[in-house]
């Protein structure tokens, strides 16, 4: 791999014993995957701070030592110096600041506010949510990124035309402390364009509908990147971000084209960069209700235990949805709401009184976290309702629930009759 003299620099420990190891770690994870060079990068979204078994483990050892071997890869403890690159801590293991997640000890609580506290410090920014082009963090087209989080780097890389891989734990701890990261798939601009092309042969206009859309597209082309013809409405910035959630969940989609809606591209042919698409493929009404059924292949019992809402985490404006869907309502005994967005909107739905409306109906809208990362759900949780494909997709693996998947208001109507009465319209 070719070095800058200041890369070089930073490999033979001028910055350091962790900015050492950090380089180390990156040059071999960028020759493993052929780059010939890094790339700088002033954007960094990452995981830090203790979650989960480490807590247990790590502990007693301080956060100087999670950052090593969890951020490192390495064994041999150095002290982390502060970040050089614009750094944001992603989603969280609990939200600790609420009752309704608190099955886990005090120790672990304890744990995860010290880590937040350490990690401040070194400058990255607790925005704590798998959304942070929410919350802040919005990259210009161009920009080369280093992003955890699948939801994420679609949207990065579609919605924003910013330039990130999937990177991992450790590839975004090593490039928090140097700028850097290797230069290789979609950071080549060539990388880029669509492979596949996707014909749309239905309306899709609601969130439900664009949630169905991702996940049909993510079975057909995997990581590949299509480019979709036949869309006829504009997607609201919430769709898209929906959409992108489902396409990573059921493939490992990292990028799409949306002539006129996605800045890299005004047309099919440009989104292919003047080749013939390696596939095509049509989603009609057919692949419309496919995707459906499997969403709703795990659930069987139509008494609900637990409505989620909020993955990826809710915008402001959808806090607003569930709380007119709620206003003057009141939830089954039988069932728990929670609604999940970032810290900093829900101070937003506070002062704008929809939390307060969602409280009042027996829900709770809760920050930080969500439940296939957190593992947490209300105790004797055996079935499921949600909005959101990823959710529908993973919480039956991870937890052994069974799962409805469906729009926003057949999600707060089952919430409030404690059984699922939802469809394909």
């Amino acid at each position: 791999m070719k070095l800058t003299d200041v890369e070089q620099g930073m490999l033979d420990g001028a910055e350091g014993a962790a900015v050492q190891k950090a380089m180390d770690l990156l040059i071999r994870y960028g020759e493993a995957l052929g780059a010939e060079r890094l790339v700088e990068t002033n954007n960094v979204c990452g995981t830090f701070v203790a979650a989960g078994p480490m807590i247990r483990e790590f502990a007693s050892k301080g956060n100087d030592a999670i950052f090593s071997e969890f951020n490192l890869d390495s064994t041999e403890h150095v002290a982390m110096p502060p970040v050089k690159a614009y750094t944001c801590h992603l989603i969280m293991g609990i939200d600790s600041e609420h009752p309704e997640m608190r099955q886990v000890s005090e120790d672990a609580a304890r744990v995860q506010t010290e880590g937040e506290k350490f990690f401040g410090a070194k400058g990255i920014n607790m925005l704590s949510t798998c959304t942070p082009y929410q919350v802040g963090n919005v990259p210009v087209m161009g920009e080369h990124c280093a992003w955890m989080e699948s939801s994420a780097v679609i949207y990065c890389n579609s919605v924003l035309g910013a330039r990130t891989n999937t990177e991992g734990r450790e590839s975004t701890g090593a490039a928090s402390i140097t700028g850097r990261i290797p230069y290789f798939g979609l950071h080549i601009p060539e990388n880029r364009h669509a492979t596949h092309l996707v014909d749309v042969r239905v309306s899709v206009d609601d969130m439900m509908d664009w949630g169905l859309l991702g996940y049909a597209i993510g079975e057909m082309v995997e990581e590949d990147i299509p480019v979709f013809r036949g869309l006829e409405s504009q997607p609201s910035l919430i769709k898209l971000k929906h959409f992108g959630a489902a396409a990573a969940s059921s493939g490992g989609v990292e990028m799409y084209h949306m002539p006129s809606v996605t800045p890299e591209t005004r047309s099919e042919e440009g989104a292919l960069g003047g080749s013939a698409p390696r596939a095509s493929w049509i989603y009609g009404p057919q692949e419309r209700r496919a995707a459906y059924e499997k969403l709703n292949s795990t659930a069987s019992s139509a008494d609900v235990d637990f409505i989620m809402l909020g993955c990826p985490h809710n915008s402001i404006e959808q806090v607003w949805q569930v709380a007119r869907l709620l206003e003057g309502r009141r939830i089954s005994p039988n069932t728990s709401l929670w609604v999940f967005t970032p810290r900093a909107l829900k101070e937003v739905a506070d002062r704008s009184g929809y939390t307060d409306v969602i409280k009042a109906a027996g829900g709770h809208v809760l920050s930080d976290t969500c439940p296939a990362i957190s593992r947490i759900m209300p105790k004797g949780t055996r079935v499921v309702a949600t909005d959101s494909a990823k959710q529908a997709h993973y919480l039956p693996a991870i937890t052994g629930v069974q799962a409805w998947f469906g729009s926003v208001a057949d999600c707060v109507e089952a919430a409030v009759a404690g059984r699922w009465t939802g469809g394909l319209r």
